[in-house]
């Protein structure tokens, strides 16, 4: 048996009243670092992909997401940006694109951003780091379970019943709704599609 705790101070694991295991479901969007878009390579020249045209490396790392519950569900993310780059004979300033997308069941894309972050490299030194954010909205009906597939969920089932050994989860019309209603905020640079193929074949 599997009770579905949709609210309420229920932690996950936990065993309630029934004999079944609680499983603590957010509404708000988790974030994430899509495959591939978690660093970023420049060269020089830039159209050299020799390991010696390499001039920055960068890297999104310490990504934290809050989320605040009001008129709509608003989780913000923030994130640091390492850098190290091969010359560091003067002081130098580097600014990479990155987005921040709102996605829906896991393969619809509905918002995207794209913003900026700002490293200063100090004379003589070859790493950097900086500091940024990204958020997101959500409505809350469009991340809220319909209240048949709760109650479908959370029904009771006892030992001997004919339903009592179906997993809710495992139901079509189940697992099409937690799809529907489940949303993630993805940050990552914005790469070209050439850095992207680095990235993915490198």
């Amino acid at each position: 048996m599997l009770a579905l705790a949709l609210a309420g101070c229920s932690r996950r694991g936990e065993i309630d009243a029934t004999g079944g295991i609680i499983a603590v479901r957010s509404a708000c969007p988790t974030a994430a670092v899509p495959a591939y878009t978690g660093d970023i390579t420049l060269f020089n020249p830039a159209q050299s992909r020799d390991a010696a045209a390499i001039d920055v490396v960068a890297e999104i790392t310490n990504l934290r997401s809050t989320c605040t519950d009001g008129a709509q569900y608003y989780t913000e993310g923030s994130f640091t940006v390492n850098a190290r780059r091969n010359d560091a004979s003067v002081a130098r300033q580097v600014t990479l694109p990155y987005f921040s997308a709102v996605v829906r069941g896991g393969n619809v894309v509905v918002a995207k951003r794209v913003g900026q972050v700002t490293l200063n490299f100090a004379a003589g030194e070859y790493r950097a780091s900086a500091q940024a954010k990204a958020g997101s909205y959500v409505d809350k009906a469009s991340a809220s379970l319909p209240a048949d597939i709760q109650a479908k969920i959370t029904q009771k089932r006892k030992a001997g019943d004919a339903d009592a050994a179906i997993d809710p989860f495992a139901q079509p019309d189940v697992k099409a709704a937690l799809q529907r209603t489940s949303f993630e905020l993805l940050v990552g640079f914005n790469l070209t599609q050439d850095q992207l193929k680095y990235n993915a074949t490198r």
